[in-house]
């Protein structure tokens, strides 16, 4: 009986695991990063925790082999910020991925990767919370970016260690905004529930797929739109539309990385309010869109994708924020060509907005090679 049958045959009788299975426990010590001098007060060292749900990947996937066989989980934060009355305490759960960069035999340095969301059990009020200029909201969102190593201890446990950035923020959806970084060491402890597939170490390699050697090359053109509401009631009192329309011209050049250029448009109601606000005159509402164009590049991960784009806009009749902006889209297609997709665009790493959407894409191809036998 060869491994893959043993394997099965082991995983059905119940002696192993079918899906490589994890918890893992993680005890954090660190610290508030001050970004702002309204800030500084809050400075101080505490701890926080983590219990993950995690799954050892082996190349059932194609996506898993090209990654190095990465770790995906779920995680549940908590910490008590130093204990400040003012910014309370920070619960989270985020899905995150943990990629290999380094492996060794029963070691590897990692980059782990998480975005989800974070409640906060304090936030700014004008009269009864003034001293908490960092967030606005009590629902936010969580970021985390950790380089990691582990060491496989045992067939069932493998230890942990840490150090990163754990991030809360609701995007300007309401002010202040500030943000909170929680910067931090860790060390964990992970068991497997049952004995991991023996497949496991075997690491399954899929074939490659039959359009890769087609000799055909393409281009995708993807259209989107999102939709945000900017709170500026801290400035002007008021909230804003955000109405943006995207089109991206995407080349793939490997299995993980596409390059490319975008083009967008964005009509953001503030604008309008403080051309007028400043008494300098009355626009109309075409007269405030921004077109602006960029540079792309995208990481795919199967259906998920993350698209960084760095741009300037082409024209601002004017505007509360700066010429140049960075976005971060998360994508998801749930068919082959639609797909959603969340949209955080910063000036600088300040957080403008955050838009909702939909989009679609088109594959033109621009070349194929007939192949002869």
């Amino acid at each position: 009986m060869g491994l893959s049958e043993k394997a099965c045959g082991q995983a059905a009788s119940g002696v192993y695991s079918k899906h490589n299975i994890m918890v893992e426990f993680r005890g954090h010590y660190g610290f508030l990063m001050s970004h702002h001098l309204e800030l500084d007060r809050f400075q101080s060292h505490y701890p926080a925790y983590e219990l993950s749900i995690e799954k050892a990947t082996w190349g059932k996937s194609r996506w898993e082999a090209e990654y190095a066989y990465p770790i995906i989980g779920l995680t549940f934060w908590y910490s008590p910020l130093g204990g400040y009355e003012e910014l309370g305490a920070s619960y989270a759960v985020y899905p995150f991925i943990n990629f290999p960069v380094v492996r060794f035999k029963d070691q590897s340095l990692n980059f782990r990767l998480g975005l989800g969301l974070s409640y906060l059990t304090k936030h700014f009020d004008n009269t009864e919370n003034y001293k908490n200029f960092a967030i606005g909201s009590h629902i936010n969102v969580a970021g985390s970016v950790y380089f990691e190593y582990r060491n496989r201890i045992s067939r069932m446990l493998t230890f942990s260690a840490a150090v990163g950035l754990t991030h809360f923020s609701n995007g300007a959806t309401k002010t202040p905004n500030y943000g909170l970084n929680t910067i931090t060491a860790d060390i964990g402890l992970s068991a497997y529930l049952k004995k991991p597939n023996p497949a496991y170490d075997k690491k399954v390699r899929p074939e490659l797929y039959p359009f890769e050697f087609d000799g055909k090359k393409y281009l995708s053109t993807e259209f989107s739109f999102s939709y945000a509401r900017k709170d500026m009631m801290e400035q002007y009192g008021e909230k804003f539309n955000v109405y943006s329309l995207y089109v991206n011209l995407l080349k793939r050049i490997s299995y993980k990385s596409r390059f490319g250029i975008g083009f967008d448009m964005v009509y953001d109601e503030s604008d309008k309010f403080i051309v007028e606000w400043r008494g300098s005159e009355e626009v109309k509402k075409y007269q405030t869109i921004k077109p602006g164009i960029s540079g792309i590049y995208e990481l795919v991960v199967s259906d998920l994708r993350f698209m960084f784009n760095f741009g300037f806009y082409l024209y601002m009749k004017e505007s509360s924020e700066g010429m140049v902006y960075q976005r971060l889209t998360l994508k998801y297609f749930f068919t082959d060509n639609m797909f959603a997709h969340i949209v955080l665009n910063t000036n600088w790493g300040k957080a403008e907005f955050v838009g909702f959407g939909l989009g679609y894409k088109l594959d033109f191809i621009y070349k194929q090679k007939i192949k002869h036998d």
